[in-house]
């Protein structure tokens, strides 16, 4: 049997039972802003064991813990609020990644001032009731929380002056019971995916290590490497260096190039960004003139060079040109590897993105304080060379066995995507009626 319904007259609402109203938070929620002891009195600070909420803790949407506290002076002596379990909380900023997100407190706890707390009236409202408002809001109300460029906070007052569906409480408590078991089941699931995937990214890396190590023979006779990471390797291999069998170079600087000369047109210019993936990204990318582009012809892309990130966060990242449609270059943050006829370049892509190669590059990444991978240092890496013709043959193999897994991560992550969605909308439908819990 279908519900009587009525216009709430909110957009992000729509239509609800007609024996539910709306109601501003305001007139059923009491509500704090947050605030910060000077950081420059350590009496505020040190030693403290009041819970002190950030705007980034709102991910963890049930909070137990916080990552900092302050002490009963800094409480005292500042605009933060001791606010009460059961408070919710919402992100007013985040810088665009946490703002309108909202959890809620586990805890007695305090937060800064990029958090505003809502404490319920139990008359007529519970406050995991508002939590599923908040959280439907957020997803079907998201241009009220885009406020503008993702620094653009949200405005304390405006959301207090939101309005939210409002079913009579013994409703409320039903409503809330089951979408806490729902979830609950969802969010299993999801966890279970989110376990497998990794599970799956361990078995591709070890595959990707074993193969480009040990070869695709078991049982072949072994000797001793001699290389840190690997014990022994086929007899029939060779050792080599990389500065033998490949060409390695990188821009060094740019020339007086800013980002302002970036042209519409012109020569696609990598970045970092551009090769995390699967496979380069040529569409996401920069352009720059040919007459910059021709200012350093030793690092204009062929087929088959092999791209490795050399500074910074995602040292270590690789990739592979395995088609080039267009000219292309890349900015100094990435070195081009060109392998010798000797070495084939699917096995080269693959040795590099190994646990062996892998680890001599943590090693000197955590040798120094910004990370950098000199050429010098990628010059002096050990190569494992089997045979050409082996070579080949391990691309292949292992070109097969990633499509493979990645199409099961990709599928899983498809599902994790589907799950998130479902459970979002059901929070919707509920907390705004469309659907009756029976």
């Amino acid at each position: 049997m279908l519900r009587e319904m009525k216009d709430s007259g909110i957009e992000w609402i729509s239509d609800i039972p007609v024996h539910w109203r709306t109601e501003k938070l305001s007139r059923i929620t009491n509500s704090y802003s947050g605030g910060t002891p000077s950081r420059n009195n350590e009496k505020y600070w040190i030693g403290g064991e009041i819970p002190w909420a950030s705007s980034g803790e709102v991910n963890k949407e049930f909070i137990y813990e916080t990552n900092e506290k302050i002490t009963e002076s800094g409480l005292n002596n500042s605009s933060a609020k001791l606010f009460p379990i059961s408070t919710v909380i919402v992100a007013l900023n985040g810088q665009g990644k946490t703002k309108g997100m909202s959890a809620i407190l586990m805890i007695e706890a305090s937060s800064n001032q990029s958090l505003v707390g809502f404490i319920c009236n139990k008359e007529f409202l519970h406050y995991k009731f508002l939590y599923y408002c908040f959280k439907a809001s957020y997803r079907f109300n998201r241009s009220y929380y885009a406020g503008g460029n993702n620094r653009e906070g949200i405005a304390a007052g405006d959301l207090r002056k939101s309005k939210i569906p409002l079913a009579p409480v013994h409703e409320q408590q039903k409503i809330i019971s089951f979408l806490d078991e729902k979830t609950y089941q969802i969010d299993s699931i999801i966890e279970k995916t989110k376990q497998s995937i990794e599970e799956l990214k361990k078995y591709k890396q070890s595959l990707i290590t074993e193969t480009v190590t040990k070869g695709l023979y078991p049982g072949i006779e072994m000797k001793e490497s001699g290389v840190k990471w690997i014990e022994s390797i086929p007899k029939h291999w060779d050792l080599s260096y990389f500065k033998y069998e490949i060409y390695i170079r990188a821009r060094l600087g740019w020339k007086g190039l800013k980002a302002s000369e970036y042209v519409d047109k012109g020569i696609a210019f990598l970045s970092t960004p551009n090769i995390k993936g699967e496979y380069i990204d040529f569409n996401n990318v920069n352009y720059i003139t040919r007459e910059r582009y021709d200012e350093s012809p030793e690092i204009k892309l062929s087929k088959n060079d092999v791209l490795l990130t050399k500074d910074g966060s995602t040292l270590g990242t690789v990739n592979i040109v395995r088609s080039l449609c267009e000219d292309a270059t890349v900015n100094s943050s990435i070195a081009v590897l060109t392998p010798a006829v000797s070495l084939d370049a699917i096995y080269l892509y693959y040795l590099i993105m190994s646990d062996y190669i892998q680890n001599e590059i943590r090693v000197k990444k955590d040798g120094m304080g910004v990370p950098h991978l000199f050429q010098k240092d990628i010059k002096e890496f050990r190569l494992i060379l089997p045979p050409l013709d082996e070579q080949i043959q391990i691309s292949t193999y292992l070109d097969g066995k990633v499509q493979s897994i990645n199409q099961i991560i990709s599928n899983k992550d498809k599902l994790i995507f589907e799950l998130e969605n479902y459970k979002k909308s059901l929070i919707y439908e509920y907390v705004t009626g469309k659907k009756e819990v029976m």
